[in-house]
């Protein structure tokens, strides 16, 4: 037979296959032909259980160690073990209680007969025969009888080894519909297919970070001999789901930075001088190394591409504000996009006061402005004069073209979808694209930004401005509310001015929401607050209301605002000393750190009051965590672990797919190094060309599947 390689005919017969070769078309086949199990699978999250594939890789969070097999004779009182016996007879035990049935089975090995016993579990009367042999994970009951409380057990006349009651028991995430035990018989039928996936690291990677095969790791996660096995098994799978993550990102990024041109800006000129002079503080340390790497970005002909986190008052707006005045410095445009119209709102406040009296153009555009200067304002953005403009997602509709975009700002980042930013940073003048610093409030470790945010540089604002007071924070009950209203008189009286936030009623039901802090405005005006100014705010009053407010609020001649979470970001005013926030315990950790926020602007002493009567440990762990720091960043680890990254980071909105194995907060040093390896493999193969490619493409596709867009689009 005559062999021909590239760009001759393939053999007719082919080549033969290695027994051992892996066959990724086994991964394909149901995970159960039982149709009602198979939808009980399909239903688990965080992600569903459809195949052998997604069986093998919905692994154990947790191994219960039954190692400890004895005789019967051997158990002493209240301790448990596995034992290995014969059944002798069954039946069923009366009792008194009704809704109680005790299945009794009376059993023996080489060390003597004992009684074992199961509570409601009235089939095992049929099933269990005598002669039959049982492998029980039970508790010895401290009596006379010694009876042995089953915990589990199997047939050990079988070939099933034991997998419910002896070694290390593997637990699975679960549901009401499936059990544990369920899906540990179905990962035992199907891990001879370990072999079958395809193993994505290069042997260079898996040598250097001494990594065992995937193949081994799976059977280690599923079924271990010992717990450092199985964590060894589990790390590795983590570490290919972070390294595919890592590459995807990285080449991405690198395929962005290929294709996409901006405008590279001059240097820093009397504009930006004036503008740094004109600023009512000194920079920290930590906004000028922001500033400094903004104008290297900029400098160049590649689109910035930067997130700039930092923690309520860490100063970003100045440093937002930098940047937008470097792009009408150089003749062109800067335009900042806000979620809300309140943030935007307060955003064109600010700027207006910062720029305007340096010369620079500022103009809104945002969903409620009237139509006439909605008309204007898209006319004087599309004719490229140098300006700024401020606005929601009504700067990226398809009817708004810009002139001369240099600079977008995308501020709290992580509310918007990914296709949201992506059209902003489409917004260019013909080929080039605009240079994009992106912000957020939420602080997240370095290693969770350069994971999440992979594709982006980041920048941290980790020191606070002179003259930000400290917050005072108290969580108080419900039945000390009058003692609270009584401070905030005291205050008011003093020239001081508060914010009253109302319960949060559902993100989805702002009509309830309005109508509450309505409400509440006017039960305060004539009950606790009788005789003061009191306004409320809420998202769902025309804008033109809503800033009019604002601007009583910020002149003084409002004392007291009541709002809902409309005024969790882009609210500054230095006087507001108090805040109260009602039902405290119904908010998120991110929330309250943002709302606490709003007060502490200035120098006078500042405080902030959860009330609340809090119903579940979770909410009693928020509100003590928020009474006892200030920090931002050790909130944020509170809160990652309490509701995981996926709400906390905005999986969703930042494009990365739900992780099987890989949990961000737990994974850090193990990101970092698959960040490493990742970049590595960029490094040898730019172009994603080479033989490794394809076993890597195919690897993402079957790790991600639908979710894996981030990775296919630049």
């Amino acid at each position: 037979m005559t062999i021909r390689f590239a760009g001759g005919p393939e053999p007719a017969e082919g080549f033969p296959v290695p027994t051992s070769a892996p066959a990724v078309s086994h991964l394909d086949a149901p995970a159960t032909d039982r149709r009602a199990l198979g939808q009980a699978l399909a239903a688990l999250r965080p992600r569903p259980v459809l195949t052998v594939g997604d069986l093998l890789d919905h692994t154990p969070f947790r191994h219960e160690d039954y190692r400890s097999e004895r005789t019967l004779a051997e158990i002493g009182p209240g301790e448990e073990a596995t034992i290995v016996c014969t059944v002798e007879r069954v039946r069923v035990r009366p009792t008194r209680r009704r809704n109680l049935v005790i299945i009794e089975a009376a059993v023996r090995d080489e060390s003597g007969p004992a009684v074992v016993i199961w509570f409601n579990q009235r089939y095992l009367a049929k099933q269990l025969r005598p002669g039959m042999r049982l492998s029980i994970r039970g508790e010895r009951r401290p009596t006379i009888d010694a009876e042995i409380v089953a915990k589990s057990y199997e047939r050990a006349d079988d070939d099933s080894g034991g997998i419910h009651t002896a070694g290390l028991v593997p637990v699975y995430p679960a549901s009401e519909k499936v059990s544990s035990r369920q899906i540990r018989a179905l990962a035992g039928e199907v891990l001879r297919h370990a072999g079958d996936q395809v193993d994505p690291l290069p042997a260079a990677t898996k040598a250097r970070r001494r990594l065992p095969l995937r193949r081994d790791a799976l059977t280690a996660a599923h079924r271990p001999d010992t717990q450092d096995e199985a964590a060894a098994g589990m790390s590795r799978l983590a570490f290919d789901e972070l390294y595919l993550l890592q590459l995807g990102m990285l080449e991405r990024r690198a395929r962005f930075e290929e294709m996409a041109r901006a405008h590279p800006l001059p240097p820093p000129g009397e504009l930006t001088a004036r503008y740094l002079d004109a600023l009512p503080f000194e920079l920290t340390g930590a906004q000028a190394r922001a500033v400094a790497a903004i104008d290297a970005d900029v400098a160049g002909d590649r689109p910035m591409r930067r997130l700039l986190q930092g923690d309520v008052g860490s100063g970003k707006t100045a440093v937002a504000a930098h940047a937008l005045v470097r792009a009408v410095e150089s003749g062109g445009q800067g335009a900042l996009m806000a979620p809300t119209e309140t943030l935007a709102t307060q955003h064109l406040i600010g700027l207006t006061d910062l720029l305007v009296p340096l010369g620079v153009r500022v103009v809104a555009l945002m969903q409620g402005t009237p139509a006439a200067e909605r008309r204007a304002a898209v006319a004087e953005v599309g004719g490229g004069g140098p300006l700024v403009v401020v606005g929601t997602h009504a700067l990226i509709q398809e009817q708004v073209a810009f002139g001369t975009l240099r600079v977008a700002v995308v501020d709290e980042q992580h509310r918007f979808g990914v296709e949201q930013r992506r059209a902003l940073e489409e917004k260019s003048d013909g080929e080039f694209s605009p240079h994009v610093l992106h912000m957020t409030a939420t602080p997240i470790p370095r290693t969770l930004a350069l994971t999440v945010y992979g594709d982006l540089d980041v920048s941290v604002l980790d020191e606070m401005p002179p003259g930000r007071t400290p917050v005072v924070t108290r969580v108080l009950p419900l039945a000390r509310r009058d003692e609270v209203f009584a401070r905030m008189r005291r205050l008011l009286d003093e020239g001081r001015q508060a914010y009253v936030v109302c319960p949060l009623v559902s993100e989805s039901e702002s009509d309830r929401e309005a109508a509450a802090a309505e409400s509440e405005a006017a039960r305060l005006r004539d009950a606790e607050l009788r005789g003061y100014a009191v306004a409320h705010l809420h998202g769902q009053m025309p804008v033109s209301e809503r800033r009019s407010v604002m601007d009583g609020f910020r002149r003084g001649s409002t004392q007291v605002l009541v709002a809902t979470t409309v005024i969790e970001v882009g609210v500054d005013v230095a006087n507001a000393t108090l805040m109260v926030i009602e039902g405290a315990d119904l908010f998120g950790l991110a929330q309250l750190h943002q709302l606490r926020g709003r007060v502490g602007r200035g120098a006078h002493e500042s405080f902030c009051i959860l009330l609340a009567d809090p119903a579940t440990d979770e909410a009693r762990r928020r509100l003590d965590a928020m009474a006892s720091t200030s920090d931002g960043f050790e909130l944020a680890e509170v809160d990652l672990d309490l509701r995981g990254e996926g709400t906390v980071l905005a999986v969703k909105q930042s494009g990365i797919p739900e992780l099987r194995h890989a949990r961000l907060t737990r994974h850090r040093a193990l990101a970092a190094a698959a960040r490493e390896e990742a970049a590595e493999q960029l490094a040898a193969d730019p172009g994603m060309t080479g033989p490794t490619a394809a076993v890597i493409a195919a690897a993402t596709r079957r790790t991600f599947g639908d979710d894996v867009d981030w990775l296919a689009q630049a």
